[in-house]
């Protein structure tokens, strides 16, 4: 098994294997069908091979860029998201058990709004 891992050729920008770069693959696969879209699209409406060339690689520069920043943007959510859940986890696991643990319960019963009073 880890000789397949070592024989597959990994392809690396500045040093950096672009495998493990996070949206990287979705946002050149989004980009490069949706630039062969445009430019065909633009192609069938026009004949003019040079400005379909020219729609193509724009339209492709566009839309990897946009879906990178989207992609990139939403990744870097879920990670803050994620880093915040575990040191509430790891906390907690610390805590339980403690009098600040019984403490909080106490708490969060006594601060319960009351059902069926007005």
């Amino acid at each position: 098994m880890s000789d397949e891992d070592d024989n597959k050729v990994k392809a690396s920008i500045f040093g950096r294997d672009i495998g493990s770069i996070p949206c990287f693959r979705s946002s050149f696969l989004n980009g490069i069908g949706g630039g062969f879209a445009s430019g065909l699209t633009y192609f069938l409406f026009t004949s003019k091979v040079k400005q379909a060339c020219n729609t193509a690689v724009i339209s492709f520069a566009g839309i990897t860029l946009s879906y990178w920043v989207y992609c990139r943007y939403n990744w870097s959510q879920k990670k803050f998201h994620m880093t915040m859940l575990q040191t509430a986890m790891k906390e907690q696991v610390i805590r339980e058990g403690t009098d600040t643990d019984l403490q909080l319960s106490q708490n969060q019963l006594n601060n319960r709004p009351q059902q069926g009073k007005s």
